[in-house]
């Protein structure tokens, strides 16, 4: 039908591809996350258990498989389900077929995580999680092999990164001064939630080159998505400088999948044409898919619409000096608000959990052992790890306790599973000195961390310099009852 060639997208093939094996790809690696952490954190016996939390989930509404009924068992079959229609997405099977089975797979594993966020309380309250759901919801109807991209799904895919970043470019203007003096970035790296093998590196570049840095987020964050709706080519060298950009994030620091969804949605610009110049591997002209059946453009009609009216409070926060960032204007998770770092944390302060076998608590220092955590900074020799995209959720949320306050619940479950020497909360541990032996005493300290200069590594091979500030929580025990020393 000639007057649907308006419909299909036929020169973004490769942009499909990428889309939707890229969102199937971090959706197996979230499923992944869960499967490891969800257990020791919200399970049966977790940190803040979801057994106790469903009357109140109940009364928000949201939906979730474990609505009524949680077991870890229940659990794991969910994320094995997710995996494994995740691993079939990645290889392109079901896109293989009519486009109704891409379809009901991608809508499964966003049914499928969004149980887990909805259930997910403070371990899950980060705006990658609503963003992959959104994506995954979005990318169910790209159609298959069969059908050519529709048009107005890669429109509204567009309008997902353009919130993303211009929401976050917004906030950041809005925010703390230090985005509009240009010095955020002197402070980003080394205070950011999990730093990379790279962040002590940039954090020492020259601080003209942070201020470039300032300069090039401004501009790829408040210009370069207007032009993702221009045409080609600008489109696609509008989503290029958006990839450069997220890669950078990438390389110098951990923000599990955000940049990395980031990149892949923003492949949505890139047209077929613009992309074998590029990359002469990549083909020209891929197999001629069909026509679209009617059904199937009526069934992505009534979603672009339905998206389409979701799209009016996020556009309108987009504007207000009220911006919210990283919100849900809906219980389907649906269109959302994004936007990161309205301010830069100056120092970053650390809390460090040490325990001892001693009788009583008034031992020497040397006597109390320190844990360590897989991705948060503790021992100032050791060199940050790669994580992302994959989403250590403990190690996140000790970045949080000293900005917030450190007698939160799910911390002094935390250092209650240490005292019981829990081996699946020892299991979320980089290292437990105990070698799985009870300790008699744990304690909290807080620490400010800085990175070593060159100068100070060579010296010493310290990669961070630390100094005690004061004992957030002093000395508990479970033996012989539970006591705390005032």
């Amino acid at each position: 039908m000639e007057w649907l060639s308006w419909f299909d997208a036929r020169d973004y093939e490769f942009a499909r591809q990428v889309l939707q094996r890229g969102t199937a790809a971090l959706y197996l690696i979230a499923f992944l996350s869960t499967l490891n952490q969800f257990p020791a954190l919200l399970g049966e016996r977790g940190l803040l258990p979801v057994p106790a939390f469903l009357d109140f989930a109940r009364r928000l509404g949201r939906p979730t498989l474990f609505r009524w009924r949680y077991s870890d068992a229940l659990l794991k079959a969910v994320c094995w389900v997710g995996i494994v229609l995740a691993a079939l997405l990645v290889a392109g099977l079901p896109q293989a077929g009519p486009p109704w089975l891409p379809m009901l797979a991608f809508l499964a594993m966003w049914f499928l995580y969004m149980s887990i966020v909805n259930v997910g309380q403070t371990f899950y309250g980060f705006g990658w999680e609503i963003l992959l759901l959104e994506a995954g919801f979005t990318m169910a109807f790209l159609g298959s092999d069969q059908t050519p991209p529709p048009t107005t799904i890669l429109i509204l895919i567009l309008w997902l990164v353009f919130r993303l970043e211009f929401g976050a470019g917004m906030i950041k203007i809005r925010g703390g001064r230090e985005w509009r003096d240009m010095t955020a970035m002197y402070y980003h790296h080394e205070t950011q939630p999990m730093p990379g093998p790279l962040s002590r590196q940039a954090h020492l570049l020259p601080r003209p080159l942070h201020k470039v840095e300032v300069l090039g987020n401004h501009f790829a964050q408040l210009v370069v998505p207007f032009f993702l709706f221009a045409p080609q080519p600008l489109a696609s060298i509008a989503a290029g400088i958006i990839i450069l950009t997220q890669l950078w994030l990438v390389a110098s620091g951990n923000f599990a999948w955000l940049n990395w969804q980031a990149i892949v949605l923003a492949f949505a610009g890139v047209s077929d044409p613009v992309a074998h110049a590029v990359f002469p591997f990549i083909p020209l002209e891929w197999h001629k898919a069909a026509e679209t059946p009617a059904w199937w453009l009526a069934v992505v009609v009534v979603v672009t619409v339905l998206l389409l009216v979701l799209s009016y409070r996020p556009l309108l926060n987009l504007f207000s000096r009220r911006q919210l960032m990283n919100a849900s204007f809906n219980r389907w998770r649906l269109v959302n608000a994004y936007g990161a770092f309205g301010t830069v944390t100056k120092q970053r302060i650390e809390i460090v959990v040490e325990g001892t076998l001693g009788e009583e608590p008034e031992a020497p220092d040397d006597h109390w052992l320190e844990y360590g955590f897989k991705g948060k900074p503790g021992d100032v020799r050791r060199l940050p790890r790669q994580w992302a995209p994959y989403h250590l959720r403990l190690d996140w949320l000790m970045w949080f306790l000293p900005l917030r306050t450190v007698h939160e619940d799910w911390f002094y479950a935390f250092l209650d599973k240490l005292l019981e020497a829990d081996k699946p909360t020892l299991r979320l541990l980089r290292l437990d000195p105990f070698d799985g032996e009870r300790p008699r005493w744990l304690r909290a300290r807080s620490y400010l961390y800085r990175f070593a200069s060159r100068a100070e590594f060579r010296e010493t091979g310290d990669r961070w310099v630390r100094v005690l500030l004061y004992e957030a929580i002093p000395p508990i025990s479970l033996s012989p009852r539970r006591r705390r020393l005032p």
